[in-house]
């Protein structure tokens, strides 16, 4: 089949739909707030449900299993047949999702269900919604807008997202009532209205039509290889320690407050890493290679840090913690996304940002590395650990720029 170029949509059009790129960061939005909802009402799964804690990782490795097919396939096929399709149905993902995860009372295959789902959401969300965001950030879409403008409009609504979905599910899980339910409810009732705009948004993608490619070519290229591979873990690494692993080392200094106090530090770091973007706008516009570099030195101190409250046991110091690794998370998300649209061939703009994003998840496993270490070496000694291949990443990176500048 031969591919065909999409022609923009005319300026009076454009002109008459204002700022069409609201309308794709906001089901962004809501798509990702589908995925970081779960995680405050884990302990609340082992308490009430009286679920192990084998099967409440077995809930997130499910998660897992439907991100990593979202961020292979959806980048490619919206490549292929259009940004709006397949993100729509990304947006029915989140919202079957919530539906449900809200009935997960009944029994562990509809939280299977719901956690397959949310990672399908995810994953599509963020794979062709950054796409998506960069082609209406410019020319006829957004004439005012300047280059890093799609990339900082994606990772804060990914940021905000995740943080509103931690925050609703966490205020509920310590304080409200019927925290099993209530937050999947708002979710939908939430999303539901939203939902349809991602019809109406034009659509951008440079070829539609032509065969879906079984590789992306640009996933070869050195400064894809050396830059954002090295940095992309780092990325994820970051906030699986701050609020997916940290809480639980400070869990004694916290009692009957634990929920509180990892939804505190999941919207403290995600919420920073939104408001560090436009301080940050001429680093990560001009020079992301640097701005990489200073991510990743900022995601190391974290983790020393990190490795400070647990050795203190200080839970004011975790959030400090929380700070300094939404700084990097912020600058590095931008960086990243950035290198990864320069690198990005006309056709495979969204499938190189699934090989990104499949790469940048990877970080997530930290947290089961840490776990496995502390029987024999503590829970610090790992952290410091982790703390020098942070150091010994920014120098690849160092040299990496240089060479493949």
């Amino acid at each position: 089949m031969t591919a065909t170029l999409t022609a923009p949509a005319p300026a009076l059009t454009i002109t008459a739909q204002r700022r069409p790129w609201i309308s794709v960061y906001a089901v962004m939005f809501f798509s990702t707030w589908a995925g970081n909802q779960f995680s405050p009402l884990l302990l609340l799964y082992k308490q009430r449900e009286h679920y192990s804690a084998l099967a409440v990782n077995g809930f997130l490795g499910v998660y897992v299993l439907g991100l990593a097919p979202a961020f292979v396939l959806s980048g490619a096929l919206s490549d292929r047949y259009g940004r709006r399709p397949v993100m729509f149905g990304g947006v029915l993902a989140a919202l079957a999702a919530s539906t449900a995860l809200a009935f997960g009372g009944t029994g562990p295959v509809m939280i299977c269900v719901g956690r397959l789902l949310a990672g399908i959401a995810v994953g599509t969300a963020t794979c062709v919604g950054t796409s998506w965001l960069k082609e209406l950030s410019q020319g006829v879409y957004d004439p005012r807008a300047d280059a890093g403008a799609g990339a900082r409009r994606a990772t804060t609504s990914f940021s905000l997202g995740s943080a509103a979905g931690a925050l609703v599910a966490g205020l509920f899980a310590q304080w409200g009532p019927w925290p099993l339910q209530l937050p999947f409810v708002i979710h939908v009732l939430l999303t539901l209205p939203f939902a349809w705009l991602v019809l109406r948004a034009p659509e951008t993608a440079v070829t539609v039509g032509a065969p879906t490619r079984s590789r992306v070519p640009t996933a070869g290229h050195p400064r894809f290889v050396r830059v954002v591979m090295v940095a992309a873990p780092w990325l994820f690494v970051a906030p699986s320690v701050t609020f997916g692993y940290l809480p639980v080392l400070l869990e004694e200094t916290t009692p009957g407050a634990g929920i509180a106090y990892a939804t505190l530090l999941t919207v403290l770091a995600l919420g920073v890493s939104a408001l560090i973007q436009p301080w940050a706008k001429r680093l990560v516009t001009t020079r992301t290679g640097p701005g990489l570099v200073a991510a990743i030195l900022l995601i190391t101190a974290g983790v020393t840090l990190a490795a400070i409250a647990d050795h203190a046991r200080s839970w004011p110091l975790g959030l400090l913690v929380a700070v300094v690794m939404g700084c990097g998370i912020g600058v590095g998300m931008v960086c990243a996304i950035l290198e990864v649209q320069r690198i990005a061939g006309p056709g495979d703009l969204a499938a190189l940002t699934g090989v990104f994003y499949a790469i940048a998840y990877t970080g997530f496993l930290t947290p089961a590395v840490l776990a496995a270490l502390t029987g024999a070496l503590g829970s610090t000694a790992p952290l410091l650990g982790v703390a020098t291949l942070g150091l010994l990443s920014a120098l690849l990176l160092i040299i990496a720029h240089r060479r493949t500048r």
